[in-house]
This record gives C-alpha cells, structure tokens and sequence, in this order.
C-alpha cells in the first residue's frame, strides 16, 4: 500500500504500532514519509494508563524509525488525569529527541462511554493551551497539530491555541474514532483568522522538482 500510494505522488503517513528496525527500513525503502507513534503521556503516568506494552517500547519503536530516516509524528493526549509534572516530563522527553519529532499532534481526551476514562472531567482550555506553548517553545522548528478533541474547544479556544504556537491540524469529519470538526468549519474559522493553508504534498513536489 505505502509503494502504490507513493507513485501517486502523495505524502504517506502510517500507524503501525511498534516496528522492528528492519521493518522501518521497509517502509522507508517502500517511500514511506513519516511514521505516527504517540508517547501519549509521561513515563510515570504512562503505567496507570496502559498496560499491554511499556513506555520503552515506544521509544524504541521512535527510535527504529528515525534511524531509517523517516519523519516521526509523536504526540500526546492531555485530560487522561496526569498532573502538570507529567505533561512538563511528557514534552521533555519528546524535546529531547535527536532530532526533535517534525510533527507534535496534541490531543484532549474525547471521554468515551464504557471506557475506563468516561467520566474524566473536560480538560480546562488554558493547561490545554498552555501546553500548546510550552511545546512550541521546546520544539521551534516542529508542526504543533491541534488534535483530537477540538470539538471541546470554541472558536476562541481554538484560535489562541493559534496564537500560542499550533501551526497545524488535523482536519475531517472523523479522527480514527472520534467526531471532529467538519473541514467547512474548519475553512471558515481559518478564513476569519486569515489562516491559508500549506501546499498539498503532491504540490510541493512539483514546485521543487
């Protein structure tokens, strides 16, 4: 799939789980871009949250991928009940990266009935937006992607999530699992910000070749 969707001239990004380091060579000699693997959280926190792999795993799942040169998309998701140590140790270790990730998706938790997080209380907009700050102060040169969740966020939110260094989002009806702004929503609140977007990938291409 990632060969036949990369001789359509299209940017190709996958989540795969944890890869073996031959695998990402795979990937990367099939034209494979960039790979999604999210830390979700601290390492401390990390353990109260999931527990079908360690937090290792993933890093070494990172670290497979940026050894075979291919791009890392690597976030988190906040309102999972971490305290604010947690999300400063979350944004350190992905700082701490060489090199930093070229994509940092930040996500608010979209409470899902029968889940063991369903009753978490909605994440208070300004730790969300402050996160959103601290990231783009550690990481100057990544895409910091508003995420999951921004149906909890208002326009207002959204635009000082904007204003304090996001500089991409994830647009569409549905994300994976959860509901998401519609991209006319998205396109009139960007058209009242004076937001234009990037080129498309393909065009990129084209421009530089």
């Amino acid at each position: 799939m990632v060969t036949q969707i990369n001789a359509m001239g299209l940017e190709v990004c996958t989540t795969l789980g944890m890869i073996t380091k031959p695998q990402a060579e795979r990937l990367k000699e099939a034209g494979l871009s960039a790979y999604n693997h999210n830390l979700d959280t601290s390492e401390s926190f990390y353990g109260k949250i999931i527990h079908t792999r360690e937090y290792q795993d993933r890093l070494d799942t990172l670290q497979n991928v940026q050894q075979s040169g291919i791009s890392v998309c690597c976030g988190g998701i906040l309102g999972m009940g971490e305290t604010d140590e947690d999300r400063i140790h979350f944004l350190h270790t992905l700082s701490n990266f060489d090199p930093q990730p070229d994509s940092v998706p930040i996500n608010a938790l979209v409470p899902v009935e029968g889940t063991p997080l369903a009753d978490q209380p909605p994440l208070d907009p300004f730790d969300f937006i402050r996160v959103i700050a601290c990231a783009r102060i550690l990481m100057p040169r990544s895409r910091v992607r508003l995420s999951a969740g921004r149906l909890s966020l208002s326009e207002e939110a959204q635009t000082l999530a904007f204003l304090a260094g996001a500089n991409s989002i994830f647009t569409g009806d549905t994300l994976l699992t959860t509901p998401n702004p519609s991209m006319n929503e998205d396109a009139m609140l960007l058209k009242k910000l004076g937001v234009t977007s990037a080129a498309p990938f393909a065009m990129e291409m084209s421009l530089t070749d």
